[in-house]
């Protein structure tokens, strides 16, 4: 198979508590297709722990600091969920200041699950149309986006979708977006 994207490099910023499959698999997927995928995290420690069905589930190491991460040196960004992962990062101002650098290049910011609230609260929600985990609706409508219950909403270069299920078509959004 042709690696579509390769040579990009793709950033998830995630720390303790995200859910195991929404960072793992679109790891795995674009690592598929060429990118280069570094996990980012504000995390001291040199891994962080998912969170697996009911439980803790296993570690990802994590690749670069978030206190040394250049937004500059990605292609797009991958926000995963789970719900103590976004609720952490959405109060931490140097990833919402990551997250917003990454958008304001123009480059994609992927979101799956819980990880709409960092669009919230890094103020790339109002006006745009997304998708999410089904209670996260209110707080998105309530930051003025337009909630759509669908697999994967594009919109210009925000990329959300709705749960562990939705991963494939999450992550071929984001190859077609560093593709395009």
């Amino acid at each position: 198979m042709a690696q579509r994207i390769a040579g990009k490099q793709v950033a998830i910023l995630a720390t303790h508590g995200f859910e195991q499959s929404e960072l793992t698999e679109p790891k795995r997927l674009l690592e598929a297709q060429g990118a280069t995928v570094t996990v980012v995290s504000p995390a001291r420690e040199a891994s962080i722990k998912g969170w697996k069905d009911k439980d803790w589930g296993g570690v990802v190491a994590v690749d670069l600091p978030l206190a040394e991460a250049d937004a500059g040196h990605f292609d797009a960004l991958v926000l995963p969920g789970g719900v103590i992962n976004p609720d952490s990062l959405r109060t931490d101002e140097a990833a919402l200041g990551f997250i917003r650098s990454v958008a304001a290049a123009g480059k994609p910011v992927a979101a799956i699950c819980h990880g709409p609230w960092l669009l919230i609260n890094s103020g790339l929600a109002e006006g745009r149309e997304v998708t999410s985990w089904p209670s996260l609706r209110q707080d998105l409508a309530n930051a003025g986006a337009r909630w759509r219950d669908a697999e994967v909403v594009v919109d210009g270069n925000l990329i959300t979708s709705r749960k562990p299920d939705d991963i494939p078509a999450f992550s071929e959004a984001v190859v077609n977006a560093l593709a395009a």
